[in-house]
């Protein structure tokens, strides 16, 4: 089966006073993204990562390199804005900044904006928007006006207003980073429930919790892959990840950092607490060592 999203050997460069010539922003990027994959994208600042999503939705064309959706290759010749229209009906995209996505005064009015722009008949917008509402919690919201809710119920809304598309996928570029630890995790909770049901999700962040949620991890670097895996996988190569600017799970680091002082192997791909204790736990009862690793 076709992946629903591939890269073959893509570059983009940014053009401008203030950018360096022949820097690529992606640089011979391949990958792929699978139907019904959950999938984070991690690197540190400059790395490409949002750059690549801008790519897949047709925000950014690339300079060299082909992209095919669901095995249709979209580049390599004149676009035309039916092209582009088709892609982002199939690729939705929510942004950082949830004030930046909303253009109506009443929230459900705001998530109607798409379908409408899409031709869908009226009862069926009607339809799209009371089960968007409800995908993302916020149905009793329906009559609000959005400036009056919390930063994570806006992206909510954001959410909402792409879900009444109907795309196979959505991409979050960042799209908790504004948002308090409730607001990320009501956000994340809807990613979760959007992927249960069949939607693709590709998590551009920079929350290691986050990624962690995922079923493959790319960490990208200088425009590449430099890491590509399970989440398990990826957060084990600590020093790999140290050198590409990130952190890893805390779990994974104290792990880490008792292995080398203490001598211990105690696997690394461990990233939520309760098993990181429980295994701490274990390997002190076992060894006796109970001031090592003071």
């Amino acid at each position: 089966m076709e992946p629903l999203i591939r890269f073959d050997n893509v570059c983009y460069t940014y053009t401008g006073e203030d950018c360096e010539p022949g820097m690529f922003a992606v640089n011979n990027l391949s990958l792929e993204i699978t139907e019904g994959e959950f999938v984070a994208i991690l690197g540190h600042n400059g790395s490409g990562k949002s750059t690549t999503a801008k790519l897949m939705n047709l925000i950014l064309s690339p300079n060299s390199g082909d992209i095919y959706i669901e095995g249709n290759k979209i580049t390599g010749r004149e676009l035309t804005d039916e092209d582009i229209f088709d892609v982002r009906k199939k690729i939705g995209m929510v942004f950082q900044n949830p004030d930046n996505q909303i253009v109506a005064t009443i929230v459900e009015e705001d998530v109607a904006f798409g379908p409408e722009n899409l031709g869908v008949p009226s009862k069926e917008i009607r339809e799209r928007v009371n089960e968007a509402l409800d995908t993302v919690g916020m149905r009793e919201y329906a009559r609000h006006a959005p400036h009056k809710l919390s930063g994570g119920q806006k992206q909510r809304v954001a959410i909402a207003g792409v879900i009444a598309m109907k795309p196979k996928c959505i991409i979050f570029d960042e799209s908790t980073a504004m948002l308090d630890p409730m607001g990320r995790k009501d956000v994340m909770n809807t990613i979760h429930r959007l992927n249960r049901e069949g939607i693709t999700v590709i998590l551009i962040t920079h929350y290691m919790n986050e990624a962690v949620q995922a079923d493959r991890v790319i960490v990208m670097k200088n425009g590449e892959v430099y890491e590509e895996g399970k989440p398990e996988d990826v957060f084990c190569r600590v020093e790999r990840l140290w050198e590409a600017g990130l952190e890893v799970p805390q779990s994974t680091e104290l792990i880490f950092k008792l292995n080398k002082k203490l001598g211990w192997d105690i696997p690394l791909g461990v990233y939520d607490f309760d098993t990181c204790a429980r295994l701490i736990t274990e390997k002190i009862n076992s060894t006796g060592d109970k001031d090592g690793i003071n």
